[in-house]
């Protein structure tokens, strides 16, 4: 019978890309996972690996091992969740990827109240953005991953059966400016942004798609300034008159010190918000440990 420990080696190779990342992730060295592949290749009777130039890479048998692996590994876990919410107290590891500004806002004082209320509990955080955290979830290096969506961007597509969809926050969209005279809070026409650079992030499907849209709702192109994907910089520019920008609320409370030369209004027309969601592997057992940190997602923050 094959070693579920050397299928969960294999399975983080192929996640991972290398040798040395999967030793990494696993707390071993590049020489033991070695040893432990050859020792699994025999067990199975095929080659699995083949160099790669310094690398190696999976051979197909290696590849139909791989997807073999993760139905074998996900059942163990399932079987490990199950045993656990045996017991009404949450406890044991929760893996969660979040992005920085909900993780600011939101993850840490739910880390705290974690911490207070369930003590057995092991939540740790790992700061990825929406597309990362995906990943990561299914490659079952997390349990919770949190993402957002813009209104006006499409929403990336995935199978309807492939993760459970917790909705945890609405945080609306506002128009940042420099703070001073006229930037008294009044909603803003678009229209009148039209001849005004704009501040954006990297991602074109996240506030750059967003800004896109809305301008064109608005009947113009945006003339495109700055690709920004830090928060604080993206105040700092706005406070100094560099462009303006599309910001969540969340992102001007997480970095509360950058804002206070910034003004944030709304737009006239439809509302923009920005729609914050957790996302977990369907499982057939009860997970009081991740409900628990579901529960404390949603909770108000004081």
């Amino acid at each position: 019978m094959l070693d579920p420990a050397r299928l969960l080696l294999l399975r983080e190779l192929a996640d991972r890309g290398t040798m040395t990342a999967a030793a990494a992730a696993l707390g071993r060295t590049s020489s033991a996972v070695s040893q432990q592949l050859a020792v699994l290749e025999r067990e199975a009777g095929v080659p699995l690996l083949e160099r790669d130039g310094r690398r190696v890479r999976l051979t197909p048998e290696g590849v139909r091992l791989v997807a073999h692996a993760r139905i074998v590994l996900g059942a163990l876990e399932t079987a490990e969740r199950d045993l656990r919410a045996a017991a009404d107290t949450p406890r044991g590891p929760v893996g969660l990827a979040c992005f920085s500004t909900f993780a600011a806002v939101h993850v840490v004082p739910a880390l705290v109240a974690a911490r207070e209320r369930f003590p057995e509990l092991r939540v740790s955080l790992n700061e990825l953005e929406p597309p990362e955290a995906l990943a990561a979830l299914r490659a079952r290096r997390c349990d919770v991953a949190v993402r957002y969506t813009y209104d006006l961007v499409p929403e990336p597509a995935f199978p309807a059966d492939e993760f459970t969809v917790h909705p945890l926050a609405a945080d609306p969209v506002l128009l940042a400016l420099p703070a001073g005279p006229g930037a008294d809070g009044a909603a803003v026409d678009l229209s009148d942004l039209a001849d005004t650079p704009w501040i954006v992030g990297s991602r074109e499907d996240g506030s750059a798609a967003l800004v896109r849209a809305a301008c064109a709702l608005a009947g113009f192109a945006p003339r495109i300034a700055h690709a920004v994907d830090d928060y604080h910089l993206a105040l700092r520019m706005v406070a100094n008159g560099l462009g303006v920008a599309l910001l969540p609320r969340l992102a001007a409370a997480a970095h509360a010190p950058a804002a206070a030369d910034i003004a944030l209004r709304p737009l006239l027309g439809p509302r923009l918000t920005r729609r914050i969601h957790a996302l977990t592997l369907p499982a057939p057992a009860a997970r009081p440990a991740v409900d628990a940190v579901l529960a404390l997602l949603r909770s108000p923050v004081s």
